[in-house]
Formats: C-alpha cells, structure tokens, sequence
C-alpha cells in the first residue's frame, strides 16, 4: 500500500503580486523552491491563511528574489500580501513514510529563509 505525506512545505510566505491574465501556476523565488525541495513544475496546494482558499496548481520558478506570484485564474482567490503555506506531497509506502522527514521552510516577511 502508498500513503501520500507532507514531502514539502514553505511555511507563511507574503504573496508579491498576482498576475491574472497568465496562463497559471504559481511563481516562486528559484533559491525557496530548492531549498524546500519542491522541483519546477511540480503540483502544489497553496493554503491562504489570509482569508482562507485553498487551490491546486504547479511551481515554476522564478529569478525574482522573494517572489510569490498567484497567476492565472487563481489570482482571483489570492490578493498581494496575503499569506500563503505552499505545500506538495509524496507518495511512498507505509515503511519509507515512517523513515521520511519532510524539508520545511520558514521565510521572513521578504521571503527570505
């Protein structure tokens, strides 16, 4: 049997900007998805503290220190400023889950670790 857990979390970023019209996905700052282990392209969850959506979509990197940009249709559940934990999931069986610790980060108000 597969269980899927927690493999990624960057927890309570600020959300830089949203960009409506773009084909979608969420832009992240290159240096927070390596070091949170979530690979480009990647589905994630984005759970919105601030008023408390909760969407699906992809990571793609961004050369923008500290950026956390909502695009596409999902803008429209996620305002500048915000505060959003982005988090994405593995699937393992039951014994790799019990050995498996998930890398989570901790950004500061400028979305720096």
């Amino acid at each position: 049997m597969k269980i899927k857990l927690l493999k990624s979390k960057i927890h309570r970023a600020k959300v830089t900007d949203t960009c409506l019209d773009y084909e979608g996905s969420i832009s992240i700052d290159v240096e927070l998805l390596q070091a949170a282990n979530i690979v480009p392209y990647e589905k994630v969850h984005v759970l919105n503290v601030t008023n408390g959506n909760r969407l699906q979509t992809y990571a793609i990197p961004s050369n923008t220190k500290g950026d956390i940009c909502i695009n596409g249709a999902a803008a429209h559940l996620v305002n500048q400023d915000d505060i959003v934990i982005i988090v994405a999931y593995a699937q393992m069986t039951v014994e790799d889950g019990k050995k498996f610790n998930p890398t989570i980060i901790y950004p500061n108000e400028l979305n720096q670790i």
